[in-house]
Formats: structure tokens, sequence, C-alpha cells
């Protein structure tokens, strides 16, 4: 825990120092995965000179208070494929105060409440549901660019699970590695979405995720219900592993749990965003994520067991809210 506190402060700092003295007037604050490379890649053909802050979900909120510390100057804080977060509004609100602009994109379903509460607080806020963070915002950024509307293409193909073009299983797969977002972002911004280098990490990332989905399938506990609920501990490779375990189980909802409880989830049913609302999460209907409250015993039985207490239980709660849906 001490040594988690001081790389956060030791982040927190270097972080701090960059952006009190950048020379872009536009700080990019976004996800970490291919749709959010791609919106990065988009802002960068149209800014040029962007500061990017990739981070998870649950950090993102952490990022704003930094950046609310900061005099804007008119500048714009442009956030993208982030969910909100209860709280998320004070930082923002703060921000703006200190002179930021503050545009925000994301293509998850909101609630009345969180759009009421956000929109007021921000220059521009646009939600669509049916495309991807990144298709939001080359419509927003880039209307009418041909190489903007072929990212988005690719991209919300992958992360709307279309899976019509194999230029964006390659790409997501890639990015599984975090190593490799600035170089598959600046291909973007070319108008390259396959060369060698991206073909090499494609083979080797195969290779190391086939072991993975086996393992998983291995390790996975399988609830026999009205339908059939897959829970297993996340190895990595979430997405291609949920679709593995899908199709050699013939599973309809399969959760995939991290060692500190972060989870992600899929579904036949468009049900994964509201299981994963029940535990302070969001996503789409048909993919989302959350986050279990673990305990140390609830760790110690994940590492040795496979499972713990939680894996009954959202298997319950799937069956439940399914159920529910079903008879409205």
């Amino acid at each position: 825990m001490v040594l988690r506190s001081w790389k956060h402060e030791r982040e927190r700092t270097s972080i701090t120092r960059q952006l009190a003295t950048r020379t872009a007037h536009v700080v990019h604050v976004t996800h970490n995965d291919l749709d959010a490379v791609g919106a990065d890649a988009i802002h960068r053909i149209r800014y040029t000179n962007v500061f990017t802050i990739f981070s998870s979900v649950g950090k993102y909120p952490h990022y704003l208070d930094m950046l609310a510390e900061l005099p804007g100057n008119g500048d714009t804080i442009s956030i993208s494929d982030l969910s909100y977060r209860p709280g998320a509004e004070y930082p923002v609100a703060r921000a703006k105060e200190t002179g930021w602009k503050i545009e925000w994109r994301h293509h998850h379903r909101w609630t009345d409440e969180e759009v009421h509460t956000i929109q007021s607080r921000v220059d521009i806020l646009h939600i669509d549901t049916g495309s991807c963070g990144c298709g939001i915002c080359a419509k927003d950024l880039l209307p009418c660019d041909v190489i903007g509307e072929e990212i988005a293409r690719v991209v919300c193909d992958y992360d709307l699970w279309r899976h019509q073009d194999p230029r964006s299983h390659v790409l997501g797969l890639v990015l599984q590695e975090r190593n490799n977002r600035e170089y598959v972002r600046d291909c973007l911004v070319l108008g390259v979405f396959r060369d060698k280098t991206i073909d090499e990490e494609y083979a080797k990332i195969t290779d190391k995720m086939n072991r993975v989905k086996e393992k998983t399938r291995t390790d996975a506990s399988v609830f026999q219900k009205k339908k059939t609920v897959v829970v297993a501990p996340m190895y990595g490779y979430p997405s291609e592993t949920a679709a593995y375990l899908r199709e050699q189980l013939n599973s309809d909802i399969e959760v995939l749990v991290s060692k500190r409880g972060k989870f992600s989830i899929r579904s036949k049913d468009p049900v994964s965003h509201l299981i994963a609302r029940e535990y302070g999460g969001g996503g789409h209907p048909h993919a989302a994520g959350g986050q279990f409250s673990f305990s140390v015993l609830d760790r110690l039985s994940l590492l040795f067991l496979k499972k713990n207490r939680h894996f009954a239980d959202v298997a319950n709660l799937a069956e439940k809210i399914r159920n529910t849906r079903n008879h409205r």
C-alpha cells in the first residue's frame, strides 16, 4: 500500500509538471483501448499538438482533479470514451472556474440525472449510444474527412462487436499491450492500419492469448440456470476470452474477475450494463465492467481456489436482472 501511494504521488507530480509547462492547447483525457487510441488519432489530426492522458475508468477523476488545479488559459479539456462517475462533476466545475473549456464525448448509456449533472458544467456534451467514442470524435472534429471516417469505421467495428473488418481485430488485440498505444495511434494518424510491426505484435500476442483462453476455460465456474452464466478469473484479453468461453461452453453471460475485484462482463441479452451498474460500473448493453468489493479472503480464495463468494452472487444477480427485464 505504501509503495502504491509513493508511485501514485510520483506520477501525479510528473504529470502536473508536464501539464504546467504544456505547449498544447488541447488536453485529451481518454480510456486505454482501441476506441481511445482511435479517438486520440482523431484529435491529433484535428489539432496536431495534443497532450494525451490514457486512463482507466476508475482513475480519470483523479486526472481531472489535477487539471482543475492548473490555470486553463482558455485551453480545452476533451474527455472521450469515459463514463460518468459519481463526483466527476466537482473537478469539472472547478476546471471551468480556472479557465478551461470542457468537451465530453461518450457512447455508453447515461441516466437523465447524469446528463443533467454534467451538461450544465461543460461546453459540449455529446452522447451517442449508436457509435463508438472514436466515431463521435470523428463526427464532431473531422466531419467529411476521409481518413477520419476510415479510422472511425475500423474502430467502431471492433468496439461495437461487429467484427466485419479483419483490421479491427488485429488492432484491438495489439492494443491489449499498453506499450503499443502510441505506435498504433501514430499509424492511424497517417491512415495506416497494418504494417510489419503491427503484424509481428499480433502474432506474438495471439500465441500468448491462446494460452490465456485455455487456462481461463479450465478455471471457469459454470452456473447452469435458465441461461448459462460463466464466471472465471481474469488472466487477460477479456473480450477475446469471453468470446472463446461462449464458443466453448455455449454460455449466455461471461464474467471475468481480476485479482483486485475489477470485472468485465459480456452477455447475449442486452443486460451487461444493468448488471455492472449494480457494482458501481457501466458500459454497453452487451459489454460492460464494474468492481467487486474484495476482502483479503476474497483475494486468497480467487488465487488458490479460482473462485470466491462473488462468483455465485453475480451469477444470481444476472439471472434476476435478465428475468426482470424479460417480464417487463
